[in-house]
């Protein structure tokens, strides 16, 4: 069985969509950025974020589409709207840059969050080696743990994290452990280095401060892992807490390092579902570096 050679950009994501299972949701992110989605698809780059250097990859590889899983023009929002960017010289280029391949962009980040199992979370704990306990429910129940946590029931949306399951392991070890199977350039720790984590809540990416706090009140987590956070928010919070007696720990492994497994895992996935068609992981890597 191969790909219809009259396959279209477009209908490859109508297929990709009605697999996830997730429901039609009335505003999304996920959305066509650049180029002409209809037209016939030749090859697809999944990647963390559609940087310059991944752009100028795909195109040699002979892809048209590119799947992200973050913004490609610096802005959360990511609509189409890119007046606050007028003028600007990097835009304008990295624009070129796409319309010169021809590439279709798109964005996979909120239905790949809320299928049941997370994307992202299990191509994550597939590299971290760690069995994963997913939240109860499905993805209707996804989403509206989504809209709870948006509309301030952190409670609710904290119940929501998928949380992984580890042998009993001292916190400095169980980072150094993350650091290792994850190719993080360094692993920044809160908590007791002796804490013995067995659970891990799974925040990753960049979730607000309140809904990383509400999976550290579960009685069933430890610890959590996250991509990014605001410092004055659950970092406070769980030097107070250790203050207390309670001690509980995070990891933060930098954004693109916490989910780039995740985007790992869909090429995997769109292979079985495109079959024929080329589909290429090229990993967008962190931009920084510690010195």
């Amino acid at each position: 069985m191969t790909t219809p050679p009259s396959l279209t950009v477009r209908q490859a994501i109508d297929t990709l969509l009605a697999r996830t299972g997730v429901p039609t949701l009335p505003r999304t992110a996920d959305t066509f950025k650049t180029g002409d989605p209809d037209t016939p698809l030749r090859g697809v780059v999944t990647t963390f974020l559609a940087t310059a250097q991944v752009i100028e990859q795909a195109a040699a590889l002979g892809a048209n589409l590119i799947v992200t899983h973050e913004p490609t023009f610096y802005s959360a929002e990511d609509t189409d709207d890119l007046a606050w960017l007028g003028g600007d010289p990097v835009t304008a280029e990295k624009r070129a840059l796409i319309d010169r391949h021809g590439l279709v962009i798109w964005r996979f980040h909120d239905y790949w969050h809320l299928m049941r199992p997370d994307g992202i979370v299990t191509g994550v704990a597939r590299e971290l080696g760690w069995a994963v306990e997913s939240p109860p429910g499905g993805p209707d129940e996804a989403v509206h743990a989504m809209t709870a946590g948006q509309a301030g029931d952190t409670r609710q949306a904290g119940a929501a994290t998928s949380v992984a399951v580890t042998e009993p392991t001292p916190l400095l070890e169980l980072a150094r452990q993350v650091k290792a199977r994850l190719g993080a350039s360094s692993v920044r720790v809160v908590g007791p280095d002796d804490l013995i984590v067995r659970r891990v809540g799974l925040t990753l990416g960049a979730l607000p401060g309140r809904m990383t706090i509400a999976t550290l009140q579960r009685d069933d987590v430890d610890a959590v892992l996250c991509g990014e956070t605001r410092e004055w928010e659950t970092c406070e919070y769980l030097r107070d807490s250790a203050h207390f007696g309670r001690p509980k720990a995070m990891l933060v492994v930098g954004h693109a390092t916490s989910e780039e497994g995740g985007m790992a895992y869909l090429a995997e996935w769109l292979r079985d579902l495109l079959p024929g068609t080329p589909v290429t992981h090229l990993p967008s890597g962190d931009p920084f570096r510690s010195v």
